[in-house]
C-alpha cells in the first residue's frame, strides 16, 4: 500500500482531526548561500491549541515535501528547514484518532504512515534542518530526528519523547535515530527515563548540551540566527561533528541501565519502556530501516493493548476532566479572596502557607498557640523562599514581596478581621478542630469561608456547632504539597454553593486538581488506600511473610509498596485513619494490634538500613504476633485487589464522587498511581476483579480499552 493510501486509510479513523498544514516558503540564505525552502507547521490556532501529526497533518507535509525534492532536484533550493509556529514546534501524534482504532492493521498503518513521510526528510537530495523554536515532543521531536542538522531556542519550555509515560515508544524514529544521533545512554535517558518520572522536560539549553541540536540561540531572533547558521554549514564556515560511541559493552550496559529503570518503576508491569529498550539495543547495528520495522510492529501492538488505553484515559483525565471538575458550582458564585488565614504554624501550615502566597500573590497570615511556634512557621515560609531565590527560580525582588506577604500573629482577631478565606491545619482530633472553628467564627466577616485540611474526619460534624455551617468545605491537601496535584474539595451537609464555588475558584488559582467529594470518612484517596494498606496488613497478621506481601504487589507497578507507603505517611497517622474508618465501617475496616505496638514503640515503620540495604527491624519483627495462615503471591494480590474493587464499588454507590473518572483522577493526582493502570479501575476491570466482585465493569467499554 502507498503512503497515500495508508494516509487516505487512517484519515477515515481520525474524525474531527485538527489538520497542521506544512507552509512551504522561499528564502535568500545569508553570505549567499542560496535559497532555502522553510516549511511552517502550523494548524491555524495560536500557542494554546498545540500543533500535532494526524494522517491528515502527514499527507500536508507529503505535499510539503513533494514540492520541495521537485525543488531540490531541479537545483531551485540549496536545503530545506522545518520550523514550527510561534512558541510551538509540534507535539507530536494526534491522541484523540488513537482511542478509536480497533484493528491492528490501522494501528500498524499509523506507525508506517508517520515513517513513510519523515523518511522522505532524510532522502532529500540537499542538507535539512530543524529550527526547534518551541515546544516540541513526541512525534514533533522525531521529524526533527530525520533532518541532517538541528538548532533549538534557549527559550524552549518543553522538548520530550513522552511515549513510555503514555504507554507507547517513540515510533516515528525516535528509539532508532536517538541513539545513533547522542548515543544510548543519554538516549535511554531521554526516552525511558525522563518519560517514566513523570514525563520530566527538557529545555532548550539541555536539548543543545545533549547533543540533539547541534547550535542554540536566543528566542529574540530565532529565526534569523538559524538561518544564518545555516548558510555557514553551506559554505563551509561551520563544521559540525558528530560523536562516534562504542557500539558493544558500552551500548549493552546503556540499555541493561534502562532495564533496571524500567524494573525500579514498573516492576516489568508495563511493556512499552521494555519495547523501546529492545529498539534500543536493536539501534546499536546502525540498520536504520530494521529498527523503523521494529518501532511500527512495536506501535501496533502497543496501541491494541490495554495499558496503552488505560494510559490515554488517565492523560485525558489529567489533561481534560482536571480543568473542569465534575459537579463544581457555577464559577461566577465565588467570592474574591484578598487575604488568607491559616491557623497552625507547623510543617504543614508553613507550606499551606508559601502555596497561598506564591500562587494567589495575596497576604497569608499564620497563628499557633504561642509566639515562638509563630516565628518558626514564618521562619520556615521566608527559607523556602529563599532556597527558591538561590535556585534561580524567582527573583530578588519576588523573593521581597512574598516574603512582605507572609506574615504571624498571635490575636486571630487581629489575624483573620480581614479574611476571606481561613483554613485550619491543626492536630488531627475533632474536639480540637471545632474549638478552632468557634474562636475563628467569633472573629471572621460573615463571607470568609472557613477550611478544614483533615484528612479523615468529618466536615459536617466539624461544622455543626457554628452559626453558620454553610460556609465550612473540606480542603484537603495531599504531602508534599507543593509536588502532589490533588486537592479533595469536600462538601458537607450544610455548605453552600458560594462557599464550595470559592473553594473551587482558590484550587484552581492554586494551580490543584480539585475533586469534588461528599463528607464521607476519609473521602477518596485515604479510603482506598487504607481498604488496600489495611488488606496487605491484616494478611501480614494472619502470617504471610513481608517479602511475599512485597513481590505479590509488584506487578501492579505501583509507585512504591505498600509497606514502604505506611513508612511515608506514618504509622501513627496510618493508625488514626484506619481507626476512624473502622469506627465508620467496622465489618471492613480493622484496626491492627501489631500496627498498635508499632505506634507505641515510637517506630517509623518495618524497615531499617543496614550496610545499605534495607532489612525488615528485627526490633519491629519481635513486636509482632502473627499465625500461621500463609498465602501465596496470586492469593495475596487477588485479595488486596477485591478489597479495593468492593470499597470503591461501595464508594460510587454512596456517591462519594460522581463518576468512576473521579476515583481515577484522585489516585493518579493524590497517590502518584501511574497512568498504565489508569489510576485503578481500567486495570480492574481489565482483570476481570470489577465483575468478580460487583458483577459488572466500573467503566464503560471503549473507555479506558479497545472500543468493541
Amino acid at each position: 500500500m502507498s503512503t497515500t493510501e495508508l494516509l487516505q486509510r487512517a484519515a477515515g479513523l481520525f474524525p474531527g482531526e485538527v489538520v497542521t498544514t506544512a507552509h512551504v516558503r522561499h528564502l535568500d540564505l545569508p553570505l549567499r548561500a542560496g535559497k532555502l525552502a522553510l516549511i511552517t507547521l502550523d494548524n491555524g490556532f495560536d500557542h494554546t491549541k498545540p500543533t500535532t501529526f494526524g494522517p491528515g497533518s502527514l499527507a500536508k507535509l507529503a505535499e510539503a515535501l513533494d514540492q520541495v525534492e521537485a525543488e531540490a532536484a531541479e537545483g531551485e533550493v540549496v536545503a530545506v528547514a522545518i520550523t514550527g509556529k510561534p512558541f510551538i514546534f509540534a507535539v507530536g501524534a494526534d491522541l484523540k484518532g488513537v482511542e478509536l482504532l480497533t484493528e491492528h492493521a490501522d494501528a500498524l498503518a499509523i506507525g508506517k504512515g508517520g515513517h513513510d513521510v519523515f523518511k522522505r526528510i532524510a532522502a532529500l537530495p540537499v542538507p535539512s534542518f530543524a529550527f526547534y523554536n518551541g515546544a516540541a515532543m513526541g512525534g514533533g521531536v522525531e521529524v526533527g530526528l530525520h533532518c541532517t542538522y538541528r538548532t533549538v531556542s534557549a527559550g524552549v519550555p518543553a522538548f520530550s519523547l513522552p511515549e513510555v509515560f503514555l504507554g507507547l515508544v517513540p515510533g516515528w524514529g525516535g528509539c532508532t535515530l536517538l541513539p545513533n544521533l547522542i548515543g544510548p545512554a543519554k538516549a535511554v535517558k531521554v526516552i525511558v527515563e525522563n518519560a517514566m518520572a513523570q514525563n520530566r522536560q527538557l529545555k532548550g539549553k539541555d536539548v543543545f548540551e545533549l547533543g540533539i541540536a547541534d547550535a542554540i540561540f536566543e528566542p529574540a531572533d530565532f529565526l534569523e540566527q538559524s538561518l544564518l547558521w545555516a548558510a555557514k554549514v553551506l559554505t563551509g564556515g561551520v563544521t559540525v561533528e558528530r560523536e562516534e560511541f562504542d557500539r558493544g559493552k558500552a551500548w549493552d550496559d546503556a540499555v541493561l541501565w534502562g532495564r533496571w529503570v524500567a524494573d525500579a518503576k514498573v516492576h516489568g508491569a508495563a511493556p512499552a519502556a521494555y519495547k523501546a529498550l529492545d529498539i534500543i539495543q536493536q539501534a546499536k547495528d546502525g540498520d536504520l530501516q530494521a529498527g523503523f520495522d521494529a518501532e511500527d510492529a512495536a506501535l501496533a501492538d502497543l496501541i491494541m493493548s490495554g495499558e496503552l488505553r488505560a494510559g490515554l484515559y488517565a492523560f485525558n483525565l489529567v489533561q481534560r476532566r482536571a480543568k473542569r471538575p465534575f459537579g463544581a458550582p457555577d464559577k461566577s458564585l465565588a467570592r474574591p479572596v484578598s487575604k488568607v488565614g491559616v491557623v497552625g504554624a507547623g510543617l504543614m501550615a508553613s507550606q499551606l502557607a508559601l502555596l497561598f502566597a506564591r500562587r494567589l500573590e495575596v497576604p497569608v497570615v499564620l497563628t499557633d498557640i504561642d509566639q515562638e511556634r509563630i516565628d518558626k512557621g514564618v521562619g520556615y515560609v521566608h527559607a523556602e523562599i529563599d532556597k527558591l531565590l538561590d535556585k534561580g527560580r524567582i527573583g530578588k525582588d519576588k523573593a521581597n514581596k512574598l516574603k512582605g506577604l507572609v506574615s504571624g500573629h498571635l490575636d486571630k482577631a487581629v489575624a483573620f478581621g480581614d479574611a476571606d478565606f481561613v483554613i485550619e491545619a491543626v492536630f488531627e482530633e475533632m474536639g480540637v478542630k471545632q474549638k478552632v472553628f468557634a474562636e475563628l467564627e467569633a472573629v471572621v466577616s460573615p463571607t470568609a469561608v472557613l477550611a478544614t485540611n483533615t484528612s479523615s474526619l468529618s466536615v459536617t460534624e466539624m461544622a455543626s456547632k457554628l452559626q453558620h455551617p454553610e460556609r465550612v468545605v473540606g480542603f484537603h491537601f495531599f504531602n508534599p504539597v507543593a509536588i502532589l496535584p490533588l486537592l479533595e474539595i469536600v462538601r458537607a451537609e450544610q455548605t453552600d454553593d458560594a462557599s464550595l464555588a470559592t473553594a473551587f475558584g482558590v484550587a484552581k488559582k492554586l494551580k490543584k486538581t480539585a475533586v469534588l467529594a461528599k463528607d464521607a470518612p476519609a473521602f477518596v484517596v485515604n479510603r482506598i488506600l487504607t481498604r488496600f494498606m489495611g488488606e496487605i496488613q491484616s494478611i501480614i497478621d494472619e502470617g504471610t511473610p513481608f517479602e511475599t506481601v512485597e513481590a505479590a504487589v509488584k506487578p501492579l507497578g505501583l509507585p512504591m509498596s505498600p509497606i514502604a507507603l505506611l513508612e511515608l505517611v506514618g504509622p501513627a497517622i496510618a493508625l488514626h485513619v484506619s481507626e476512624t474508618l473502622h469506627g465508620a465501617f467496622p465489618e471492613r475496616f480493622a484496626v491492627s494490634a501489631n500496627l498498635g505496638k508499632v505506634v507505641e514503640a515510637g517506630k517509623r515503620g518495618f524497615y531499617v538500613w543496614q550496610d545499605g540495604a534495607q532489612v525488615l527491624d528485627p526490633e519491629v519483627l519481635a513486636l509482632l504476633t502473627v499465625g500461621d495462615s500463609v498465602l501465596t503471591e496470586e492469593q495475596v494480590r487477588a485479595r488486596a485487589l477485591e478489597a479495593v474493587a468492593q470499597e470503591i464499588g461501595l464508594m460510587l454507590e454512596e456517591g462519594v464522587v460522581g463518576e468512576a473518572q473521579d476515583i481515577d483522577l484522585c489516585m493518579i493526582t493524590g497517590a502518584g498511581w501511574p497512568f498504565h493502570l489508569g489510576g485503578i479501575t481500567p486495570y480492574l476491570d481489565r482483570e476481570g476483579v470489577s465483575e468478580r466482585v460487583n458483577g459488572k465493569k466500573f467503566l464503560a467499554p471503549g473507555l479506558a480499552s479497545v472500543p468493541a
